[in-house]
């Protein structure tokens, strides 16, 4: 039997990301040739499959009596394909769902298995599951979910992890003079529209997140801009909305090739050293790398790679980035430090009493990813 092109290209992307890959990056790279079924149907598998990982684990022991560590990855990831499609998907038939799943068992050359797996999968039925312990039902590492009890109450953080598991809206940054069109919804950021329908008309796909943090540096016409952390450039061509002399930054040269089109200077350099700028700027964004937490519901891997050590590695990072951007930074001038993460680590702890004032988006709570930012002035 021929399996479907968007469960091969699933399967494929999902082997790679258990290596170590990024789905959307996969995704993006590997499906443009595909018609929009096919390439629809492969990314709600990857991020369904993602997103409800230890569900999907939990659901393999409870038919198959096998925990799913103990199989080998290609069964594993095979029989949470199929599990998922059965259970949380309602307009794939059933059969489809067994044999496509029996199927990629034996294109991963694991044929002995191949039984097995049709056997657990024909047991799969859509009644009502009792969770054996709360992060599993919400499909989130325990740990996790304690540091955002402690940090933002039981509530909040169940109302975080709900808002990861469900396929975040899609917004969109107009130029300015641009008209928006009948299926573009106006937020509260000027330039940013939520889409209603799935045509982005080609404009910028941008998350009202991370639309939220430019509008904080106060930009004007003939400003001197430097934007620290700059790919993928989003933020970047936003702050050019206001007529500014910008300078973007990063570590990898192939980071900032997206940049280009942009027509300004790029510099590629390790900004945990001494700045190579002669001049200090009157604004300068620090966009710091992080862990993402703030992004589950688009990025849901990182839930299941993060472990506590990374954030501290990580504070160190951006303890050193903020130091050399603020050594940057000229007299009456303003700085923004912000992350897309959650943890109070990677951002109040980094930015101490600097502060003059503080954004927070909570998944959940706000539209959107969760960042931060903090707004600092030079003394």
């Amino acid at each position: 039997m021929p399996i479907s092109t968007a469960r091969t290209l699933a399967f494929d992307i999902l082997q790679l990301v258990d290596r170590g890959g990024y789905a959307s990056d996969l995704l993006f790279a590997r499906s443009t040739a595909l018609d929009s079924r096919d390439a629809g149907l492969a990314s709600e598998i990857v991020f369904g499959v993602l997103r409800f990982q230890s569900q999907l684990d939990h659901l393999i022991e409870r038919y198959s009596g096998r925990p799913a560590a103990r199989l080998d990855v290609e069964v594993r990831l095979a029989l949470r394909m199929g599990i998922y499609q059965l259970r949380y998907l309602e307009r794939v038939p059933a059969h489809a769902s067994i044999d496509q799943s029996v199927e990629l068992v034996k294109r991963a050359r694991k044929r002995s298995a191949a039984g097995f797996a049709n056997a657990v999968l024909r047991k799969v039925d859509r009644n009502p599951v009792e969770w054996p312990s709360r992060d599993i039902e919400l499909a989130h590492p325990a740990w996790l979910l304690d540091r955002w009890d402690r940090q933002f109450g039981r509530d909040v953080a169940t109302g975080i992890a709900l808002a990861n598991l469900h396929r975040p809206e899609t917004y969109l940054r107009l130029p300015p003079g641009a008209s928006p069109t009948k299926d573009l919804e106006p937020t509260n950021i000027p330039g940013c529209f939520r889409a209603i329908s799935s045509d982005t008309h080609g404009f910028r796909i941008q998350d009202i997140g991370s639309q939220s943090i430019v509008p904080l540096l106060d930009l004007a016409p003939g400003l001197t801009f430097l934007d620290l952390c700059a790919a993928p450039g989003n933020k970047t061509a936003q702050a050019l909305e206001s007529g500014v002399h910008a300078i973007a930054c990063d570590f990898h040269p192939s980071r900032l090739a997206p940049l280009k089109s942009l027509g300004i200077d790029l510099v590629t350099l390790d900004a945990r050293q001494p700045l190579p700028f002669r001049r200090q700027f009157d604004r300068i964004l620090v966009d710091s790398p992080c862990t993402g937490t703030g992004t589950l519901a688009r990025n849901p891997e990182i839930k299941w790679r993060l472990t506590p050590s990374n954030i501290e590695e990580l504070r160190q990072t951006q303890v050193l980035l903020l130091q050399r951007a603020l050594e940057a930074l000229a007299p009456g001038g303003k700085l923004v430090y912000s992350t897309c993460s959650l943890e109070q680590e990677e951002n109040e702890g980094v930015v101490g009493g600097l502060a003059l004032r503080q954004m927070r988006r909570i998944p959940g709570r706000d539209p959107g990813d969760g960042f931060f930012a903090a707004v600092i002035e030079s003394r």
